[in-house]
């Protein structure tokens, strides 16, 4: 058995590490149900899987049994062994074994392709590899689920069944990425917002989330705080329609790019679209007048709704809908200005994200295949990205190929509490929107000139960013955005009245208080409280009533002890002021 240490860092390791596993998989199936056909079985992130196309429909018991063949194979140490096969003889060879799906991918290659097999003991699998030297090196796995997929993603082909895994090189990592896994289930935030009554997603709306009086609570005190900073900062607040006629997005490139992604309607014969991004609304307010060089740089926000058609199956909760509101900015400057501007955003998307205790990455992703401009154009975008990643001191990787079809960008992905890692805030640069819709404003020289674009968000999507905030904080919110910051249950109800007095005086001070006075016990209550995630729960009974206090509980740090009623408030009023994570 190999004992050298699997160094799991190393993409490339993962990949072959886990590439491999799904070769032993499919032996262990093979090995169980010899008549099952084989389809793909690739590496993802976090495991892997392999599509299987067999009459017995696979239970949890049955993935005990595959698990336990495969370490069969794991103590066995084979070899995995690379040959090749003419691509005739390679059809003859997947042909006896009845392999239909390894058949057709076959014919599917090119006619120059080298076709390839491992070999693994009695298993032999059509792959292009990599693949770990043997068997013996795959030290913990475990199988996860079973789903339907079709053959080829084509709902018109035959449903297989796909089993999902994953593999580390130590059963402790396999335990600790379990665990992770078990505790991101209790803190999805589908289920939280559910238990707190933030949000509802219906059938009557697939990818259409209704905000409800709590979650309202959250988001506009995201959005007030939206406002504050962005006045800090010199941007002007505007406001776009939703619905533009179909010129527009021909004008900006959108019909061209992203139509297959856009809702379109009719008014009057004529053809509109609802909106997919903010930008070419605030290109047509900057269109409204002409302008200096002394007015930039010129900063405009916006918190717009926009809607693209997702795919049914891609739809998960408020993480990714049909319909969302972007906390988009449009900023316009003269060429010298756009260091500065990039640099300027990038520290104000640290300050937000370092407010929330988010650590974050950022990608520099550089030009896609299907994009507008000149080659000339994209390294000059580039190279001032580049430039302004140097000045803030942040490291950055490279994303080839990841840009926006109108110019390369900067994309922070913050990382929760779990260590998963989401795409919110975004730097675009843009030098093509301003060529199409030609945008000019009045230099020093009284020549009219093209200005530069940054099209930039923080949140991302206000939707997606209250589903994060959730699922990090586990529904315990920072007490600034808690829908419900103080909630006092009484011990019987004739302590109602010394509550209700407390209430006043916390609904005068600003706080979000409910009143539990309902003749439950005091077990029931607090049950129920701690389940809603009440920021602090205060349990009024003689004692407190007699000398004006309370006895209070913080759902983050637990019990605070008795404390007088004017404390406990000037300690949430401060609390809230530093809008403390």
């Amino acid at each position: 058995m190999a004992k050298e240490k699997i160094n799991f860092e190393d993409e490339d390791v993962r990949l072959r590490y886990r590439h491999t596993t799904s070769h032993i998989m499919a032996q262990a199936v093979k090995h169980l149900w010899p008549d099952a056909k084989l389809a793909i079985g690739p590496a993802i992130d976090n495991g892997f899987y392999y599509d299987i196309d067999m009459e017995h429909k696979l239970s949890d018991q049955d993935l005990l049994k595959i698990q336990k063949e495969m370490k069969k194979i794991i103590q066995a140490n084979y070899k995995l062994e690379r040959f090749e096969l003419p691509r005739e003889e390679a059809i003859k060879f997947m042909a006896e074994k009845d392999e239909d799906y390894k058949v057709e991918l076959i014919n599917d290659l090119p006619e120059d392709a080298v076709i390839s097999f491992y070999q693994q003991g009695d298993f032999v699998d059509l792959c292009a590899g990599p693949h770990m030297d043997s068997t013996g090196q795959i030290k913990a796995v475990k199988l996860m689920s079973v789903a339907g997929a079709y053959w080829r993603g084509d709902e018109h082909n035959k449903m297989l069944q796909r089993i999902y895994g994953t593999c580390f090189p130590s059963q402790e990592e396999l335990d600790e990425y379990i665990q992770r896994l078990e505790e991101a289930k209790k803190r999805d935030h589908r289920k939280i917002g559910k238990e707190m009554d933030l949000f509802m997603l219906t059938e009557e709306g697939p990818g259409f989330p209704f905000f409800l009086p709590k979650g309202m609570i959250i988001r506009n005190e995201l959005e007030n705080f939206w406002r504050e900073e962005h006045r800090k900062r010199g941007y002007q607040e505007i406001k776009t329609p939703l619905i533009l006629n179909e010129q527009l997005w021909r004008t900006s490139g959108h019909w061209d790019h992203y139509k297959d992604n856009m809702y379109f309607t009719k008014i009057d014969d004529q053809d509109y679209a609802i909106k997919p991004m903010n930008c070419p609304g605030s290109l047509l307010c900057y269109k409204r007048r002409l302008w200096s060089y002394r007015d930039f740089p010129i900063r405009m926000g916006e918190l717009g709704q926009v809607h693209r058609h997702e795919l049914s199956g891609a739809l998960h909760g408020l993480m990714r809908v049909r319909t969302f509101t972007q906390d988009d900015s449009h900023i316009f400057m003269l060429p010298e200005q756009v260091k500065d501007e990039i640099v300027g955003v990038a520290r104000f998307i640290d300050d937000v994200y370092s407010m929330f205790g988010f650590k974050y990455h950022i990608e520099l992703s550089t030009r896609p295949e299907d994009s507008m401009g000149t080659d000339e154009e994209w390294n000059t975008a580039e190279d001032a990205l580049r430039e302004a990643m140097k000045e803030v001191g942040a490291p950055y990787v490279i994303n080839e190929g990841d840009g926006a079809f109108y110019g390369p960008k900067l994309d922070f992905h913050l990382e929760d509490s779990l260590g998963r890692t989401w795409q919110c805030g975004t730097i675009q640069l843009d030098m093509q929107m301003p060529q199409r819709f030609d945008l000019t404003y009045v230099g020093p020289d009284n020549e009219k000139h093209r200005p530069v674009m940054i099209h930039r968000v923080i949140f991302g999507s206000i939707e997606r960013f209250i589903g994060i905030l959730t699922e990090h904080f586990a529904g315990k919110f920072p007490l600034w955005l808690a829908p419900v910051q103080v909630k006092l249950l009484t011990v019987a109800e004739s302590f109602a009245d010394y509550a209700e007095e407390v209430a006043k005086k916390c609904e005068e001070a600003g706080l979000r208080t409910e009143l539990d006075i309902r003749n439950e016990k005091i077990g029931y209550k607090l049950r129920e409280a701690r389940n809603e995630r009440v920021s602090y729960i205060c349990v009024i009974g003689e004692r407190e009533k007699e000398a004006g206090t309370l006895s209070v509980r913080s759902t983050k740090v637990g019990e605070l002890g008795t404390m007088p009623v004017e404390e406990f408030i000037a300690k949430l009023t401060e609390e809230i002021k530093s809008k403390a994570v």
